[in-house]
């Protein structure tokens, strides 16, 4: 009898165990993760940009969050990062970008390790005050127990004039003594989660 309610109670803890990714928080593994964006300047040359420190979480409820520290922002220019950071992000003020989503993870915790799925959803990005909602096509592989990641199947395609960043743009053009700089800006992300 003992020796049964003992199995039992293992098969249960054992359960538990296997059902508590299902059942956690996520959390962004901000070192394995990544967030670029590709600016365009006098019509044919391209840079690319990544932002280094990422935070986020995703709830129990499936509701996403990655927040972007805008100083963290990399181009491997030096003087372009200031200007970015200072004249278009004007990191003092809004030190701080968000990307929000609802996201229905039954889907997820049912994925064997390895398996994935592609879904598309609204994304919400918050910069500088405002706020734009994108439709994103992603693709969510589950890694192991614990861990999943979501990339962005095509880029993000960010217009300046969705958060009003017209003049600040201009006044980068200006300052870099170039002829043009687009207002369309592609973002692409590699976003690695693990349950806790």
């Amino acid at each position: 009898m003992f020796k049964a309610c003992l199995s039992s109670v293992g098969a249960v803890l054992l359960t538990l165990g296997v059902s508590l990714p299902a059942q956690a928080n996520w959390y962004l593994d901000g070192e394995s993760s990544r967030l670029s964006f590709i600016t365009t300047q006098n019509a044919n040359v391209a840079a690319v940009h990544r932002f280094l420190v990422l935070h986020g979480k995703v709830d129990r409820k499936g509701q996403a969050q990655v927040r972007i520290e805008m100083d963290s922002v990399n181009s491997a220019v030096p003087l372009r990062d200031e200007r970015m950071r200072d004249v278009l992000f004007d990191f003092k003020h809004y030190p701080e970008a968000q990307i929000t989503a609802q996201i229905d993870l039954q889907p997820l915790n049912d994925l064997a390790p390895g398996a994935q799925f592609e879904l598309r959803l609204p994304v919400t990005v918050s910069l500088r005050g405002k706020q734009h909602t994108y439709d994103a096509e992603l693709l969510a592989t589950r890694l192991d127990e614990h861990r999943f990641q979501v990339v962005t199947l095509e880029p993000l395609v960010v217009q300046a004039e969705d958060f009003g960043l017209q003049p600040e743009l201009q006044t980068l053009r200006k300052l870099a003594g170039l002829s043009a700089i687009s207002f369309s800006v592609p973002v692409g992300a590699v976003l690695i989660f693990t349950a806790r």
